[in-house]
């Protein structure tokens, strides 16, 4: 550690010694609503001196002293010129004007623009601004954040009705998910058919697939960071939306006589007024509502506090058999703090929680459970030359994980009270990077994370003969929980395993020339949270359980090199990505395992190891009538689990086996079509291999009884999956000067009506006592229709 951290800094010490260089800096707003600009390009013309605005809008330029052109772009935007003199530090800022042009302009970009992802060394990065979103077809008329990045080149699905999303052939508690921050552990609503993510409360998304910053640590996957709007700090506003199962209104204004703004969105789904009237569904009710906070306020040109939140709910409950509802919670108190005119902090306090509750009336029976934590963190960003910047701080994470209490519903019941373990963890970070212009062609982004994670006290912890949670039993074939002598107990506060990690990462691009360019990079990360499931899907009744003394922590090396183009003046660009990725202890359980209602987690899984590999492919066309882009992915993802210690061949004879996640092709077409200034067309074309699965492969009688017998572990397929979706947006002629604004939106999802597979059963025919697959599909043809609105 000692010798990397002496190297780092001789490597950035003889840029902190420029002399006579000036630096500007300052913050880029939209001047239509105060909204600070995330991603746009700030660069003196004739040099290759550039900078690019942070998460809130500030930027710092360092040059020689002299007369320069400072030019301000952002794709969508009128550019602005502007001539300083640097002869001192100074401080400007600014406020752009949306382009006329920009509903001609695809608004998907690579890291915030194509002027400068050429020469940045980060790969695998993709921002969606929510515009682009809204553009998009999407299932029953509600714009999905979760679903558009499906779409992206590297990311897919588990199939309709399906929560959370996999990246690289990584599973999808494998993904990091921030809102303002604050880490979302559950992303979905009505089961998967819809995100939590309310799109008029968003303004920015960044999807990192494999270059992950220093910053960021705690998954082995990707990073989804998506930042809420601020709130008009100009006017008073309303935008919503109607549509066929759920409506949304978000207010904004100004604060504080404009030093501030505020933004509240809600968002409802109405689908339970209309079961009643359905015989089948009368007494089932299914519904979901979030709600988005934020507020901030400049106190004065050098700090700015904010407070945002986020909490929304499910609530499922069919007739007098099950009642489930589940939701996340989340709060961020953030302050920004510019020390000078290089140096630029910010400080956050976060609390994050989901918990769900599951009452089965059959059985008289109510569980709940939550995953909770509280995170401090300080940030720290260095403008330190016109040829370097740093990236700095250091967090720490509070868990508390409280896997289940069971109580009888009533005196009758015939289940027991029990309540699990509660388990505590806390997990420390500390990390520096820096982004350096090593020549006019060569740019590195290299940096190191520590992280540590602690696995604290306040439970017994079973203790094992030979240490063995899991033992073979070699006369039956199966693995069986270890044999417990004993217990310790372990005081709150009080470690009881303890885990440190260093975490390098490094990216290089090389600039051919003015329109492409060659990258590579490598990223080692850890992640101590693990999500067990037996099922293919994220569910509410998933286990998040913490790294300790039998489970250890995910460790993931990627490695990746790419090329970048752009043609005709950036009206097209193509992107070629390849990487490999191997992950030490990737978990899975064991066949038979039952993960739900366990104080010994450990006797139901084996820890085993991932790889993934691939090739992407994204084409997209930024400019025109026509915009869009066609993405398409080969890739393989592959896990083993071998018997170790434990003894016996491991999982599927020890041999590798597809993660349920492992999509061969995955192909995407999406385009809109501007034919006016009245119509907007645009279309989802979607095709992927089928999800491995696992079928019988032979039966056998017992007892009368025909028993299926099964193929090894995901050996077989699910039929391949694909779909088309259009939709049409109409805008009135709406006056310029007219306060409300509106338009309807058409769509049809799942035009030629595909029936695609979300799981095939085999059961035995109860008449025939014939075994038989049955097919259960989700959504067939759906047309739906939104009008959206602005006041």
């Amino acid at each position: 550690m000692k010798h990397i951290l002496i190297v780092f800094f001789l490597l950035v010490s003889s840029q902190l010694l420029a002399q006579n260089k000036y630096s500007v800096r300052g913050t880029i707003e939209d001047k239509k609503n105060g909204e600070t600009v995330i991603g746009a390009t700030v660069y003196l013309e004739g040099t290759s001196i550039g900078a690019m605005t942070n998460e809130y809008g500030f930027f710092s330029l360092t040059a020689p002293e002299g007369t320069y052109q400072l030019v301000i772009s952002y794709i969508g935007y009128e550019e602005i010129r502007t001539e300083v003199v640097l002869n001192a530090n100074q401080t400007l800022d600014f406020e752009i004007t949306e382009s006329r042009t920009s509903l001609e302009e695809v608004v998907v970009t690579a890291d915030g623009s194509e002027r400068v992802n050429i020469r940045e060394p980060q790969m695998g990065v993709t921002q969606l601004k929510a515009e682009t979103i809204k553009q998009m077809p999407a299932v029953l008329g509600e714009v999905d954040l979760i679903k558009s990045i499906q779409m992206l080149p590297g990311v897919t699905q588990n199939g309709e009705g399906s929560a959370g999303f996999n990246v690289r052939g990584g599973a999808a508690d494998q993904n990091l998910v921030l809102l303002d921050e604050a880490i979302i552990y559950n992303t979905s609503h009505f089961f998967g058919f819809f995100s939590v993510f309310n799109s008029d409360a968003i303004k920015d998304i960044k999807l990192y697939k494999g270059d992950m910053p220093s910053k960021f640590g705690g998954r082995v996957s990707s990073v989804l960071d998506v930042r809420q709007k601020d709130g008009n700090s100009k006017n008073f506003g309303l935008t919503g939306g109607i549509g066929v199962i759920s409506s949304r209104l978000t207010a904004e204004g100004p604060l504080f006589n404009k030093k501030g703004s505020f933004l509240v969105a809600g968002r409802s789904s109405y689908a339970h007024l209309f079961t009643p009237a359905i015989e089948e569904l009368k007494n089932d009710k299914i519904s979901f509502y979030d709600l988005n906070l934020k507020a901030n306020y400049e106190i004065n040109e050098n700090n700015r506090v904010y407070l945002s939140g986020y909490f929304g709910r499910d609530i499922f409950n069919i007739g007098n058999f099950l009642d489930n509802n589940y939701g996340n919670f989340s709060g961020n108190l953030r302050w920004n703090h510019v020390f000078n005119d290089k140096l630029f902090s910010n400080l956050s306090l976060i609390y994050s929680k989901y918990d769900y509750q599951v009452v089965l009336d059959f059985v008289q029976l109510d569980w709940i459970a939550d995953i909770q934590n509280q995170h401090l963190k300080y940030d720290f960003g260095y403008y330190a030359s016109d040829k370097l910047k740093l990236d700095f701080g250091l967090s720490g994470i509070n868990y508390r994980l409280n896997p289940g209490e069971v109580s009888p519903t009533s005196e009758t019941s015939p289940i027991n009270y029990l309540k699990l373990d509660q388990k505590r963890a806390f997990e420390g970070g500390i990390y520096a990077s820096a982004e350096h212009k090593l020549t006019d062609k060569l740019t590195a982004r290299y940096g190191l994370r520590y992280s540590t994670f602690s696995r604290l006290g306040g439970q017994n912890i079973a203790d094992y003969e030979n240490n063995q949670p899991v033992v073979y039993n070699e006369d039956l074939g199966i693995y069986e929980e270890g044999e417990i002598i004993g217990e310790t107990f372990y005081k709150k506060g009080k470690s009881i395993k303890n885990f440190g990690n260093l975490e390098p990462r490094l990216g290089l691009a090389y600039q051919l020339n003015d329109n492409a360019s060659v990258k590579a990079s490598y990223t080692r990360a850890a992640q101590y949270l693990h999500l067990l499931s037996n099922t293919s899907s994220v569910t509410p009744l998933d286990v998040w359980t913490p790294s300790g003394p039998y489970i250890k922590p995910q460790l993931s090396n990627q490695y990746a090199v790419g090329y970048y183009r752009k043609f005709n003046d950036n009206a097209f660009s193509l992107e070629v990505e390849a990487y490999y990725k191997d992950v030490e202890n990737r978990i899975d359980y064991v066949d038979g395992s039952d993960l739900i209602g366990t104080n010994t987690i450990e006797t139901e899984i084996l820890n085993g190891e991932a790889r993934a590999y691939g090739l992407e492919i994204l084409l997209r066309k930024n400019k025109g009538k026509f915009t869009g882009w066609l993405a398409y992915t080969l890739s393989k993802s592959e896990q083993r689990a071998l018997g170790g210690s434990a003894g016996g061949p491991g999982i599927n004879d020890g041999k590798w086996y597809n993660t349920p996640f492992d999509r061969t092709h995955d192909l995407s077409l999406t385009g809109a079509y501007k034919l006016s200034d009245k119509w907007t067309f645009s279309t989802n074309l979607v095709f992927q291999t089928g999800r491995p699965v696992t079928y019988p492969n032979g039966q056998y009688e017992y007892e009368d009884l025909s028993i299926a017998s099964y193929s090894l572990r995901n050996e077989d397929r699910l039929p391949a999956y694909h779909r088309l979706d259009v939709s049409a947006i109409y805008r009135p002629q709406n006056k310029k000067d007219r306060r409300w604004q509106g338009e309807w939106v058409f769509g049809i999802y799942n035009v030629y009506n595909r029936r695609n597979a979300a799981s095939i059963s085999f059961n035995q025919n109860e008449e025939t006592g014939i075994n038989e697959a049955t097919r259960l599909s989700i959504f067939g043809i759906i047309p739906s229709i939104t009008y959206n609105f602005k006041f």
